[in-house]
């Protein structure tokens, strides 16, 4: 399948009221189980990816690195694969879309953009988000891809900002970036049901949640229109959990011999 095809198709899964459900990869052989397992397609998350290789979350990892982690899941999968780029490794408008293309190089067809000021505080300020998104869109489309930009906000995040005071800027946010050429909308932190389904219902992109404490079921979600449900490093943290317990039980096995 051409990467304009397989743009096509993973844009075509977010669909308000059946969400898209991403169970999160970190390299080529979590993908490639992920993907035996039946998912329409591959998603990175940015802190498992990382922790894999040993870097905390925040761009800490070398791009080259993140460079050469995609190319081999792209490599290993044959379904649409979408990579979380956190703030495009640059505040600069430019750098991040050159950034970005070097992922479009190996296959991928979606991104997650954060509006997080990785090495700061706070989000970036409206006009330099959007100038960012706007220059990923002109690249992608320059490359006649139609990539999937995720506009993800931290607003809830992290920033004891909890509806209904933060829904007023979502929207704006929303709005703005969707202005700007994003695809979808990607709210991490967000739980309450209600402050979900107003804002499913006030944007006109796609809708993004990430599975958390506190967050609704599948079903409800749906109901509320969501159109994507992200796993972040849930499957990267079982998965250590599971190695360390049987590492564990084996060693005190070995000990009690």
């Amino acid at each position: 399948m051409q990467q304009q095809e397989r743009a096509k198709l993973f844009a075509s899964l977010h669909v308000k009221d059946r969400p898209l459900i991403l169970y999160n990869a970190w390299d080529a052989g979590s993908a490639k189980a992920i993907a035996d397992a039946g998912s329409p397609a591959i998603a990175t998350g940015s802190w498992a990816v990382a922790a894999a290789q040993g870097y905390g979350d925040g761009e800490s990892m070398p791009f080259a690195s993140v460079e050469f982690i995609v190319a081999r899941i792209a490599a290993a999968v044959d379904v649409p694969v979408t990579v979380d780029v956190e703030g495009g490794y640059s505040e600069d408008p430019q750098l991040c879309a050159a950034n970005v293309a070097r992922l479009l190089e190996h296959g991928v067809v979606g991104i997650n953009f954060e509006d997080r000021i990785v090495h700061g505080k706070g989000l970036h300020g409206l006009e330099l988000q959007c100038a960012r998104i706007a220059a990923i869109r002109a690249m992608a489309d320059a490359r006649g891809v139609p990539l999937f930009i995720n506009a993800r906000t931290d607003l809830f995040l992290g920033t004891g900002v909890k509806p209904p005071e933060g829904m007023a800027e979502a929207k704006d946010r929303a709005a703005a970036y969707a202005r700007a050429g994003a695809s979808g909308y990607f709210v991490p932190g967000l739980v309450d049901l209600s402050a979900i389904r107003e804002l499913s219902n006030a944007v006109e992109l796609p809708l993004n949640v990430m599975a958390m404490p506190g967050l609704p079921a599948v079903r409800e979600l749906a109901q509320a229109g969501v159109a994507r449900i992200s796993y972040g490093p849930s499957a990267y943290l079982l998965a250590m959990e599971t190695i360390q317990r049987a590492a564990r039980d084996i060693l005190e096995e070995r000990q009690a011999a």
